[in-house]
């Protein structure tokens, strides 16, 4: 048998694939731009029409086609979302409905999603968007090897929705079509994320964690303007690498000029380890069909065994508030989640791990049109993403402190420098009621 010929066998319309669901009760989705939009609409029309049973939903970063479909008011109660790192598109959704508490949070590190979803929760069925099918019969994840190079070989059932527009990637991101279930047709562009503007703060903070970066380094960035800012700020740098959770456009410019090349990585050298993309069509035209670009399960990425393998390894993530002895919130608001847990302490951990490695964490000094500080006395809401333990650099637009080896009173007094000036003293006053520092 051919493999178009299994290929045909296996094609269904959207709702005939949904329909495979009678008898699941957990469904995992591809995560951000792996989420299949026709399938996703298919889901909602299911739903409404109570043809599938209240299914538990597991994914990560929802997709506009998930909040516009998905996450509405006529459907609360048809099933139960569990999102395990929000996005944009999730916070707007749940904004607008009446039940804040239908979507619920499920925290946990990047790198152990894949695990979970296989063996804590029963992968009934997994959907997902594929690259085309290549002569081999393979289909590739394309932007998203994440926890779908681990789900998708332990689902019962797998249907995924084939999108021309979805790159071809290298690395774990090839599934073959006998081991898929069903598959539908669907080219639709893929979203694309604007590339963050960094503003004067952005820069003021880029400026002083590009300083500590050096040749030959090995990079991990996050997401937002201070990443963004200090990968510009690397043009003029030579033989960088990259393994990174997040594969963005800026890193494109520079594989381009040839600095980020991987010529001195221990690891994967020469080669630009991700495994999830987001960006815009440029880039994921970039990616395609391109070998020095290879995705891998977040299992592997974000594990701080492998991480710590490649020398000086640098990561730069961001956070919503440090508190004066060095405990990191970067995933929620008053204890309300903002995001996730996500992969950042996975990079913590594995950079600090790295001979000769550093790990940074960025914000902003202030927030709410500067009437509140991001440096607290306390974290809001009790949410420890990274330990006090961990965090090494932290660097705000008034400057940049190195945190291990010192004392809390040490440390107390180094983030409140770095506070902004205006809520220095009151810091201070905290400081002394909380006893981290004296009267003197």
């Amino acid at each position: 048998m051919s493999w178009q010929t299994l290929y045909e066998e296996k094609r269904l319309e959207a709702d005939q694939a949904v329909d495979q669901l009678t008898d699941a009760h957990n469904l995992i989705l591809g995560m951000s731009m792996a989420m299949p939009p026709v399938l996703i609409s298919a889901l909602a029309k299911a739903f409404r029409e109570e043809r599938l049973p209240p299914l538990n939903v597991y994914y990560m970063h929802g997709s506009e086609a998930l909040e516009q479909n998905l996450l509405v008011e006529d459907l609360i109660g048809r099933f139960t979302p569990r999102c395990l790192f929000l996005s944009g598109h999730d916070r707007k959704a749940i904004k607008q409905l009446s039940d804040k508490h239908w979507v619920e949070f499920v925290p946990s590190a990047f790198h152990q999603v894949g695990r979970l979803l296989t063996q804590h929760i029963e992968p009934d069925c997994f959907m997902v968007t594929v690259s085309p099918m290549d002569k081999h019969g393979y289909f590739s994840l394309g932007t998203n090897a994440d926890y779908g190079a681990s789900v998708i070989r332990k689902a019962k059932k797998v249907i995924v929705e084939v999108n021309r527009y979805m790159p071809r990637t290298f690395g774990e991101c090839s599934v073959h079509i006998s081991e898929i279930d069903h598959l539908i047709e669907a080219d639709t562009p893929l979203s694309e994320v604007a590339e963050a503007q960094a503003s004067e703060t952005d820069w003021a903070i880029a400026r002083q964690v590009a300083a500590y970066i050096q040749d030959g380094d090995t990079l991990q960035m996050g997401v937002g303007g201070v990443p963004s800012a200090v990968l510009q700020q690397l043009e003029n740098h030579k033989d960088l690498g990259l393994h990174s959770e997040l594969f963005c456009p800026a890193m494109v410019r520079l594989i381009a000029k040839g600095v980020i090349n991987g010529r001195r990585k221990r690891l994967m050298q020469h080669k630009h380890v991700f495994t999830l993309a987001l960006g815009d069509h440029e880039m994921y035209e970039f990616m395609d069909d391109n070998p020095s670009i290879v995705g891998f399960p977040a299992s592997w990425v974000n594990n701080p065994n492998i991480i710590r393998q490649n020398p000086n390894m640098v990561s730069v993530n961001s956070a919503i508030e440090v508190d004066i002895t060095g405990q990191i919130n970067a995933e929620t608001i008053k204890g309300t989640p903002f995001s996730g847990t996500g992969g950042q302490l996975d990079f913590v951990r594995g950079a600090f791990a790295s001979e000769g490695g550093r790990s940074f964490i960025a914000l902003h000094s202030t927030a709410k049109d500067g009437t509140l500080s991001r440096i607290v006395p306390q974290l809001a809401g009790g949410t420890v993403t990274d330990t006090r333990m961990d965090a090494h650099f932290v660097v705000t637009e008034y400057g940049c402190v190195e945190l291990k080896g010192l004392s809390l009173a040490q440390r107390a007094k180094a983030l409140i420098g770095i506070a902004h000036p205006q809520f220095r003293e009151q810091l201070e006053t905290q400081a002394r009621e909380l006893g981290l520092i004296g009267c003197h």
